[in-house]
């Protein structure tokens, strides 16, 4: 599929998907609704993948939802959010079924949608002129694109909140002291750090950390003796993985693991 919002290539297992509309400073538009989605799809029919990396081209990370989009046509609005979002919200959802580890690199400025998309991330590295901001009250808007989930689950209930409601706008060192984000880096060293963060999580065991994604995604929502089953569940089929045998082969044999991500 070629795409207009967003460019996708897969290389040895590593998917790297760039939001490319700089000109407009990467909005959460419609096609980029629409297209998320479709590159979710593609990323989820893959057998090879290992890793994702999710990073922004131009002056911005992403700006966030269009403004202009949304100001074209205010009377039918909330119509035009339902079908936007049918499209970004299952794009997000099957990005998290996924196995491979997501790396977000952030390098500028980052809004509303933008960093609820990197707040899913597993990993998030950003340069040092990078800034993150709420945006959505500023327009009066509640928040879409997971971010009441996984700003939630990054921060904290509290400190989510207090983002939300008093439309913050924070520095790297902030957001990374809150969470928010994971590394903070020189932005000259920012591509340099985020290859060997890929590499790392790409050379790992791709089934057992998506399992663990995807449990630390129901953590808090479900009774502690239902966590405790789907961990032994989760723990029962990696086990019979590939990957699983040969670390368990590799620590006998003291030498380092070559994992295959089957």
């Amino acid at each position: 599929m070629t795409y207009k919002s967003i460019d996708l290539s897969v290389t040895e297992g590593v998917a790297r998907l760039a939001l490319n509309q700089p000109e407009l400073g990467n909005p959460f538009n419609a096609v980029f609704c629409e297209e998320i989605a479709h590159a979710a799809n593609a990323l989820a029919g893959r057998k090879d993948l290992r890793a994702v990396l999710i990073t922004g081209r131009g002056k911005f990370f992403s700006v966030g939802g269009d403004i202009r989009m949304f100001a074209d046509d205010l009377e039918n609005l909330p119509d035009n959010i339902r079908n936007w979002t049918a499209g970004l919200h299952m794009g997000i959802a099957r990005l998290q079924r996924l196995d491979a580890p997501l790396i977000a690199s952030v390098h500028a400025t980052c809004m509303g949608g933008g960093v609820a998309l990197i707040a899913g991330c597993d990993m998030v590295l950003a340069g040092k002129s990078a800034r993150f901001g709420a945006a959505y009250p500023q327009i009066g808007y509640t928040c879409d694109a997971g971010a009441s989930f996984s700003l939630a689950a990054r921060l904290g209930i509290a400190r989510a909140r207090r983002f939300f409601l008093f439309n913050e706008m924070l520095d790297a060192q902030t957001a990374g002291a809150i969470g928010m984000v994971d590394q903070v880096v020189e932005d000259a060293a920012l591509a340099e750090e985020t290859e060997k963060v890929v590499r790392q999580l790409a050379s790992g065991p791709t089934r057992a950390m998506g399992a663990v994604r995807h449990l630390l995604n129901k953590a808090f929502r479900q009774p502690f003796e239902a966590q405790l089953e789907d961990e032994a569940q989760a723990l029962a089929i990696v086990a019979g993985s590939a990957d699983a045998r040969e670390g368990i082969t590799a620590f006998v044999e003291k030498r380092k693991p070559k994992f295959q991500g089957r």
